[in-house]
């Protein structure tokens, strides 16, 4: 899993937990916009209570032949449209003819932008009386405090607190009666009071409206305060609701930022192990899953260490056990060749020690690539400092070309220093040179070229090339092909170590080596790709405006 993967899936995360919590936002002012609409309709259904319960009460004190013509009298004092009419003719919901039936007021918006229709059942019929208005003015409340009034003048003195209480029963308006001279009204509104008008008292402070009149026994009634509709404030509730879903995202940011922090300290613990840094851990802490899983890659580390370190420690104790019996048969067949003077004995004499000397090759490529495998030398690790690589290859093509006279070995491109330790890389360069040289057929070029960031060393040859089926396990320790470009002679092949090397020197200074096929020369070309790092005074030159 690479730290670009990862990152994107946990911005993916992010970009959906932020998109939930718009939604979540615009939900929820969809919400707050229906609980207004909502609590706007049961306010004009309260309001609506004792003004249509008094004009039911009126209209069914009325001789059925007179209703109409009342109706239409009481239009004309009160500015509403005023009606009876059957239920069934109204096409009124199922919720709505079950309020109607429990005497509650119906409300609905008028056709187009005509105000609004109120609906009330008359006692004990199916006739609905409907109250048709456009908009409120003074006109209807001091109009329907007279109904009220002569509504309650209409009956015996004793049987009005009654009357009264019944309608208060039916609304939940606050209304009163009182006697003597009401408080919070100013001189002027206690003479209109007297004079039998209807006092409309509007406190702009709380805000709110009282209606007061006086009856015919010298009591005054009130109605109110009526406070107007005040919807929820969907700016401060979209504000509070923005600033708990940014806490909310910010705890649910911190919870998955935890885990993926602890997933890329096991992510860079991985790829160090995977380059070879067998040392790395991951911090195991917490019983949960990714602390289980931590303390598994541990243990597993732990023991690919330990399987490792023995291989090592065994590949060295080996060769070195073998320089010594291999020194000594040399010393032996060197005696034995100044002893005598055959000609057939000194030519086997000499084909053993070439022997010898391949094995003393071999114990030499084991031994180099178990310091890599390692990274150490002497003891040492890897030293990179910026070196020419130009003149590096051209010292590699200086030693191998005298052992290859017929063949044309040549190198071309630019002159980079890059950050490499030199003794490493001249040796992977040189391992691969060699290996073209065994298999060219005339002709070995290298080439250095710089792009960007990194340096590229090609090395290509006009050999047969290699298969396409093998260029990955070709780098493997101890592979060695079978097909036309395996070994062109017994003393030419190779250990299956020599690009091994290579390699693990590129790993090591955190580079690629690949191989395909040459365009230019055919053969196979084999690619070195390292990280650049230009010389101070290449650098202060580029960077000179």
């Amino acid at each position: 899993m690479s730290r670009g993967s990862t990152g994107g899936v946990f911005l993916r995360v992010y970009i959906a937990l932020v998109a939930a919590l718009l939604v979540i936002l615009a939900v929820g002012l969809v919400g707050v916009s229906l609980v207004n609409d909502w609590r706007a309709d049961q306010y004009r259904q309260r309001l609506a209570e004792a003004p249509m319960t008094l004009l039911t009460a009126l209209v069914a004190a009325q001789p059925e032949e007179r209703r109409n013509a009342w109706l239409e009298q009481e239009q004309e004092r009160t500015g509403m449209g005023l009606a009876l009419t059957d239920t069934e003719m109204l096409g009124l919901g199922y919720w709505e003819r079950r309020e109607l039936d429990r005497g509650e007021v119906v409300t609905r918006p008028a056709s187009g932008d005509s105000g609004w229709r109120l609906f009330h059942r008359m006692p004990d019929s199916d006739t609905l009386l409907v109250a048709h208005f456009t908009g409120l003015s003074e006109r209807q409340p001091q109009q329907l405090m007279l109904m009220l009034r002569q509504w309650l003048d209409a009956v015996p003195e004793d049987q009005r607190e009654a009357r009264f209480q019944t309608l208060r029963d039916q609304t939940s308006l606050t209304m009163g009666i009182g006697s003597g001279s009401p408080a919070g009204l100013s001189s002027s509104q206690l003479e209109q009071l007297d004079a039998n008008q209807v006092v409309m008292n509007v406190e702009p402070e709380k805000p709110s409206l009282t209606l007061y009149t006086r009856l015919a026994d010298g009591r005054w009634i009130t109605v109110g305060p009526v406070r107007p509709f005040e919807p929820l404030p969907v700016i401060s509730i979209g504000v509070v609701m923005m600033v708990m879903l940014i806490l909310m995202g910010i705890i649910v940011y911190l919870l998955v930022r935890g885990v993926e922090s602890r997933l890329r300290h096991m992510e860079r613990a991985a790829s160090r192990f995977a380059a070879g840094d067998f040392d790395a851990r991951v911090e195991a802490r917490g019983s949960d899953y990714l602390g289980q899983f931590g303390a598994a890659f541990n243990s597993m580390a732990a023991q690919v260490q330990a399987v490792l370190s023995a291989q090592q420690e065994m590949m060295r104790a080996v060769s070195h056990e073998f320089r010594t019996p291999v020194a000594r048969i040399r010393f032996a067949l060197q005696m034995v060749e100044d002893m005598s003077d055959s000609p057939t004995i000194r030519r086997q004499l000499a084909e053993v020690d070439g022997d010898i000397e391949s094995i003393d090759r071999l114990i030499d490529e084991i031994l180099a690539y178990a310091r890599l495998d390692s990274a150490t030398e002497s003891g040492m690790m890897f030293e990179p400092v910026p070196t020419a690589l130009m003149p590096l290859a051209e010292q590699v093509i200086g030693s191998l070309a005298p052992m290859y006279p017929a063949l044309d070995i040549t190198v071309r491109g630019d002159s980079p220093t890059a950050d490499v330790d030199a003794r490493y890389i001249q040796r992977a360069l040189q391992n691969l040179v060699s290996n073209a040289c065994h298999h060219a057929r005339q002709r070995v070029m290298v080439t250095i070229s710089v792009e960007e960031e990194v340096v590229t060393l090609d090395v290509e040859d006009d050999g047969p090339g290699v298969p396409r089926r093998d260029r990955k396990r070709i780098f493997k320790p101890f592979t060695r092909l079978d097909d036309s470009r395996t070994r062109r002679g017994e003393r030419q092949g190779g250990y299956g170590l020599g690009l091994a090397i290579v390699a693990r020197v590129v790993q090591w200074h955190q580079g690629q080596v690949a191989v395909d096929s040459s365009t230019v020369l055919g053969g196979a070309r084999f690619s070195l790709v390292l990280p650049l790092q230009r010389g101070d005074e290449e650098s202060s030159t580029s960077s000179t405006p």
